[in-house]
């Protein structure tokens, strides 16, 4: 059936409104007010409202909000933890050694960076973007990308509203909308579903490492005033998980008794028995973690993507008609963990190329200053010195330490050597016979608890009513292969119960996907052992709503 759906035209339109698509927003508009120009701007988010679906440790650099908001203190940013202290311990099973602070790299020296919830600071985006200008529309995914007959990118298409489960338009169906700009900036996060399809479309990862990721977990904890301590940043490394396995925990206090403590397992793991979720119920028991826990309350939970490949792995990001930013294309810095800073250098690098361009009457072609720009910048820079990072922590605990610390505090971070991953994460999942379950202990209810509890003060939601976001390309795979071959690991390595094997009535194995319970986090999309699996937008509004993650 043919649908007719309305246009609408900007100079820029934006998919995301996170940081990185935020930024670019704003800098559009600030530079359109310092040349006396008009630019028309519209943020398309999924999220049911700016920062609904923003999740982030986070410690955040200032240098990039310095440079778009030099006044940011004064017009009250939400930036009032100043870091105070540095700790990083190694883990085993009930000990811990502290490493001292004259041996820490400089990744993981935090003296002048703030401890903040990074959806607080995204809403403050949002009110400056709108103040400025920037329409801004919540609840409303990009669901396909619009390309003109030339190939290049002409816009977005939101999704169809009102679609039963069967597929079928319902009493309530509403067509998307097209939205055309002379340049469309993707700003989705770290897997996003449309950049997911640029970078095949253009080949923009052509020549590249294979993008690495992990899978972030994260809980708000309201804790006993004796057991806080404003600005304090603690990272460790080593148990719950074994030597061979990446990962590593953060616990960073920051106002009103709150602290925000979570776990971070690299999505290249070998064992499909491990349930990353699991690992981080058990880390919080642990007695250097849980003496700031025990006698606290939990607030809310979350989990999401993290692009941490770096340099080596970042896509080629401009393509005729538009760009990807932030995490979208991965210019996160897993050394630091710390991705914010860069989402709002390339949003503001993003709008100067796009600025100039369109004064000079331009539209629709690659924006190739954006590059240019980048390549001269700090960010790059960073970036660089970061490289060897990920490869070498993949290289398991004790060696990964040992190159990085050559890397990091030796040759500070210019060593005369890159190395390179050379497989996308699902391809390191071994089969089930090669590996050995795991044995959780079950949750307390205290410090550790289970999946449902916790995706209930995610807060999400879905309309039940439409078709599953979380599509299979061939259903049979999911029994056929990765139960039979790697014991299900759907049912694992999703945070949110997303994914569980049932049995039918004539007694088979079968998939059972519970879709409304997903909370947008995309490990599927990159876990999947098959690639079976993959993420498309469900109505716009639909997910978590995330607080004040």
């Amino acid at each position: 059936m043919e649908i007719e759906r309305d246009a609408m035209e900007y100079d820029v339109v934006i998919v995301g409104g996170g940081p990185a698509g935020l930024a670019a927003a704003i800098r559009l508009k600030q530079q359109a007010a310092d040349r006396g120009r008009d630019v028309s701007v519209c943020v398309l988010e999924k999220g049911s409202e700016v920062g609904a679906h923003i999740l982030s440790g986070a410690v955040m650099d200032p240098i990039a909000i310095n440079e778009l908001f030099p006044a940011w203190k004064e017009m009250g940013a939400p930036l009032n933890t100043a870091v105070t202290e540095d700790r990083f311990l190694f883990l085993s099973k009930t000990g811990s050694t502290r490493v001292p602070g004259w041996l820490l790299p400089d990744c993981f020296q935090n003296h002048g960076n703030y401890v903040v919830s990074l959806g607080q600071v995204v809403r403050w985006l949002g009110q400056q973007a709108e103040a400025l200008g920037v329409e801004i529309y919540p609840g409303f995914a990009a669901a396909e990308v619009l390309f003109n007959e030339d190939g290049s990118v002409r816009g977005v298409a939101t999704g169809n509203l009102g679609i039963g489960r069967d597929g079928e338009p319902t009493d309530n169906f509403q067509p998307g909308m097209e939205l055309h700009a002379k340049y469309t900036f993707f700003a989705e996060g770290a897997r996003g579903h449309l950049g997911k399809q640029l970078i095949a479309r253009f080949k923009l990862d052509e020549g590249r490492d294979p993008q690495s990721y992990g899978i972030g977990l994260k809980e708000l904890w309201e804790v006993e005033p004796s057991r806080f301590k404003a600005g304090l940043v603690m990272h460790t490394a080593g148990w719950p998980l074994d030597s061979a396995t990446y990962g590593g925990s953060f616990l960073y206090h920051f106002e009103d008794n709150k602290v925000a403590v979570g776990y971070v397992v690299g999505l290249n793991y070998t064992n499909p028995y491990l349930s990353p979720f699991e690992e981080f119920q058990r880390y919080k028991t642990h007695p250097a973690v849980s003496a700031f826990l025990e006698g606290g309350r939990r607030l809310a939970y979350g989990a999401r993507a993290i692009t941490a490949g770096g340099l080596n792995a970042l896509p080629r990001f401009t393509f005729p008609g538009g760009c990807l930013l932030g995490c979208d294309a991965g210019f996160l810095n897993a050394s630091r963990i710390k991705g914010s800073h860069a989402a709002i250098k390339t949003g503001m690098l993003a709008a100067q190329a796009a600025f100039e361009a369109l004064g000079d009457g331009r539209a629709h072609d690659e924006l190739q200053a954006y590059t240019s720009a980048f390549n001269e910048s700090w960010l790059r820079e960073e970036l660089y010195r970061a490289r060897n990072f990920k490869p070498a922590m993949a290289k398991g605990l004790w060696m990964g330490t040992a190159l990085v610390g050559i890397d990091q505090v030796l040759f500070r971070g210019k060593a005369p050597f890159t190395l390179h991953s050379t497989k996308p994460d699902h391809a390191y999942l071994r089969p089930a016979a090669e590996c050995s379950p795991i044995a959780y202990p079950k949750p307390d209810g205290k410090l550790s608890f289970d999946k449902l509890s916790s995706v209930f003060i995610a807060n999400t939601n879905h309309e039940e009513n439409q078709p599953s976001h979380l599509t299979l390309k061939d259903s049979s795979v999911a029994v056929v292969t990765n139960l039979a071959r790697f014991a299900g690991p759907e049912a694992r390595y999703c945070p949110a119960g997303v994914y569980e094997y049932v049995k039918d009535d004539a007694g088979a194995d079968r998939l059972q996907i519970n879709a409304q319970n997903c909370v947008h986090c995309k490990t599927c999309d990159i876990k999947d052992p098959t690639q079976n699996i993959v993420w498309v937008t469900p109505e716009g509004g639909g997910g978590p709503n995330y607080a004040s993650m």
